[in-house]
């Protein structure tokens, strides 16, 4: 009676443990999935402004090229590139860098260009520029940015790719000019990486490590 009791026993707890094992794969198979939908569209929002006044209708992190480092954009880290289409035909790409020599380290950028090679928008990812001064190139305390929207290439020309304190075109922050250097740099830097390989960028296959540019 007493093994017959015990193999019981056994046979009962071996079924809860089933259940609670189900149930936890089930809770995190659910759970799962909705932090992912929520991180998509976390990462949605956080694009959608370097897009400013353009029509598309792909999902603007759909179609993403790694661009491994090296590579002549800003930054030593890997570059992320969205892209983004209407139907079949591209209308931008968004370009995840950054500005090496900002102030007080790397200023992280999204800087939106679309075909044509015109500024499409811009949004600072992550910086640790001094509070007050250089954290005025963030779109929440200041509209700074809003004066690269619509430039390119030749326009300005490209002697005037400088903030004014070093004889160029944009406005700088009052008090700071090493980070807005560093941002117009990098800017730049991105808008003649985009020029040079704008065919290749749009043509490589989605989701790959491509040496984009070689």
């Amino acid at each position: 009676m007493a093994e017959s009791s015990v193999m019981r026993s056994g046979v009962t707890l071996a079924g809860i443990a089933a259940i609670c094992t189900a149930l936890v794969a089930f809770t995190y198979q659910v759970t799962n999935e909705r932090i992912a939908a929520n991180e998509q569209a976390w990462l949605e929002q956080s694009l959608a402004p370097a897009l400013s006044g353009l029509f598309f209708d792909s999902g603007v992190s759909e179609s993403v090229l790694t661009i491994p480092a090296p590579h002549e954009l800003p930054g030593a880290d890997d570059a992320i590139v969205y892209r983004v289409y209407s139907g079949e035909s591209p209308v931008a790409a968004l370009f995840v860098v950054s500005a090496r020599d900002g102030y007080a380290g790397a200023i992280r950028l999204l800087i939106g260009i679309d075909v044509d090679g015109r500024v499409t928008g811009i949004h600072v990812l992550a910086h640790r520029e001094t509070p007050g001064l250089g954290d005025r190139v963030e779109s929440g305390k200041s509209d700074w940015l809003r004066q690269f929207d619509g430039r390119s290439l030749s326009d300005p020309a490209p002697g005037a790719w400088r903030i004014k304190r070093d004889g160029g075109e944009f406005d700088q922050l009052t008090g700071a000019s090493v980070t807005p250097r560093a941002v117009v740099k990098a800017i730049r830097e991105t808008l003649q990486y985009f020029d040079a390989n704008a065919a290749a960028i749009f043509a490589a296959e989605a989701d790959a490590q491509d040496e984009v540019g070689e």
